[in-house]
């Protein structure tokens, strides 16, 4: 099936997404918070919302964008995400997202489609800003436009030569993905076991990867101090399938400020990678940090 490349740069509708913090809470949940991050999980303490939580209201204008290329939604995977937050999100209210495709990219067998939203609050400030990279399977080939060089957007690397600045593991529940997918990703690729055979994970339902992005930023979270509105953005690419259950290891890099940066910032480069199979499974993954 040939994607429709005339969706490339027509913005949507904004469209409205009114949550309570039991949508925050239960996100939170599903990302893997536990009774030692109340602060996340308890009304009485506003709760806080994750940086993360971001993906949850851009959720649906991003799928309905994408859903205008034509593409096969059984054979797509999620390839990176990037979350740029311009404030803290509130608990409660409602929000505005407006989604537009930037690019459809040929990558041979692949097609890499990237979608950037901005979501404001009723009073029109801008929250928050994401991008979304979608691979459709065996959709490549079609005599599109490659990729621009990864030169044209360095991405923070992690230092080879000293170890992790610091270090959290965690293990996921067999339950994980079923939990997860309240908060809006649906797809039955994360709850049904012959769906997920019949597209090619015979192993079974695979977890989010939006939920290990989330379990990475609480683990950067618990790196820096546990202070979220330090939180400028956050950004990683997708190497590798987990599966509920698996343990989750993060590591994290202090960098020190590049020639350029915007003053009173740093960056953190992460990895996250799975214990059993020790395979990084968060690549190119990095967070922009206020000092």
């Amino acid at each position: 099936m040939s994607l429709d490349l005339s969706v490339v740069g027509k913005p949507s509708e904004p469209k409205p997404f009114t949550y309570t913090w039991k949508d925050v809470a239960l996100y939170a949940l599903g990302v893997g918070a536990k009774k030692d991050e109340l602060d996340y999980l308890y009304e009485g303490k506003g709760p806080l919302v994750l940086p993360t939580f971001a993906v949850a209201p851009t959720f649906g204008p991003m799928f309905d964008v994408l859903s205008q290329t034509g593409g096969d939604f059984s054979m797509v995977v999620h390839g990176g995400q990037k979350v740029v937050l311009h404030r803290p999100i509130p608990h409660e209210g409602t929000l505005l997202t407006t989604a537009t495709c930037r690019a459809i990219y040929d990558l041979r067998k692949f097609a890499t489609v990237v979608v950037d939203t901005q979501t404001k609050d009723e009073s029109g400030q801008i929250v928050f800003d994401t991008s979304w990279t979608m691979i459709f399977r065996d959709a490549g080939g079609f005599g599109g436009s490659a990729p621009p060089p990864k030169s044209e957007n360095p991405i923070p690397k992690v230092p080879k030569d000293r170890p992790a600045d610091f270090t959290v593991a965690e293990t996921t529940s067999p339950e994980q993905a079923l939990l997860y997918r309240l908060s809006g990703d649906t797809n039955p690729l994360h709850a049904d076991p012959e769906f997920a055979e019949r597209v090619g994970f015979a192993q079974g339902p695979i977890l989010h990867g939006l939920c290990t992005y989330g379990f990475a930023m609480r683990h950067l979270l618990k790196g820096i101090g546990g202070n979220a509105a330090r939180v400028r953005a956050f950004e990683a690419q997708f190497r590798r399938p987990v599966w509920p259950g698996d343990a989750l290891t993060t590591e994290g890099w202090n960098l020190e400020p590049a020639p350029g940066e915007i003053e009173g910032t740093r960056k953190v480069a992460l990895t996250v990678s799975v214990k059993e199979r020790d395979e990084a499974v968060l690549g190119s993954a990095w967070a922009e940090l206020s000092a």
